[in-house]
């Protein structure tokens, strides 16, 4: 099936019931690529979304555009690129602040990112089960959960089902609270259950998000 056709621009695609949904996120750092497929044939996965902002990689060749076209390809499975759409960089200066760090709740507003997201929502009414795909093993680290995964469960009610390394689940909610967990906010008596959330992400964020690098 084509690129187009597969995830193509709804003209006006509601959200089914999240009960039949079934949208993933995969990380391939150190995976191998029949590990990476077992994984996928395990959770019934027929597109990998791929959701970086350049889609290749030095150490994991496999995983470059075009030979992980050919691989899924070769086993029946589709590609598609939403990096321009669903990426955690910006060509515009505005999306960054004065250290030079990105800021996702800038990208969330973006039209193209919007648009991004209503391309998931129409692959998803059309019954394919999708996985948002970047580079890190833990995705608490990575912005398909920081960013997409977030955008997903608070805008859209919509939980993304994570695939660790070892290939178990964690859902967007559960991760949530791993990261309240690793930031030891879940002790801050003051803060409700939604402010420790949010003071998890962007304590997260400071520490994993994209930053420019400092010109010499």
């Amino acid at each position: 099936m084509p690129q187009k056709e597969l995830l193509s621009q709804p003209n006006q695609v509601q959200w089914v019931s999240n009960m039949s949904l079934a949208l993933f996120s995969v990380g391939y750092a150190t995976k191998p690529p029949d590990a990476f497929l077992k994984q996928l044939d395990q959770y019934n996965i027929d597109v990998i979304a791929d959701i970086r902002s350049v889609p290749y990689s030095s150490a994991f060749h496999d995983y470059a555009r075009e030979p992980l076209q050919r691989i899924l390809t070769a086993n029946e499975l589709h590609y598609v690129y939403l990096g321009k759409e669903l990426g955690p960089r910006s060509s515009d200066p505005g999306h960054y602040d004065e250290t030079g760090q990105v800021q996702f709740d800038r990208l969330r507003l973006r039209p193209d990112f919007l648009s991004g997201i209503d391309r998931l929502r129409n692959g998803l009414s059309k019954g394919h089960n999708i996985a948002l795909m970047c580079a890190e093993k833990d995705a608490a680290f990575c912005h398909r959960s920081l960013l997409v995964g977030y955008h997903l469960l608070h805008e859209e009610n919509l939980e993304v089902q994570h695939l660790t390394f070892s290939g178990e689940l964690e859902s967007q909610t559960e991760l949530e609270k791993r990261l309240i967990s690793i930031h030891e906010l879940e002790q801050d008596l003051f803060l409700a259950k939604e402010e420790q959330a949010a003071e998890a992400y962007r304590q997260q964020l400071i520490k994993h998000s994209y930053r420019k690098p400092v010109a010499t």
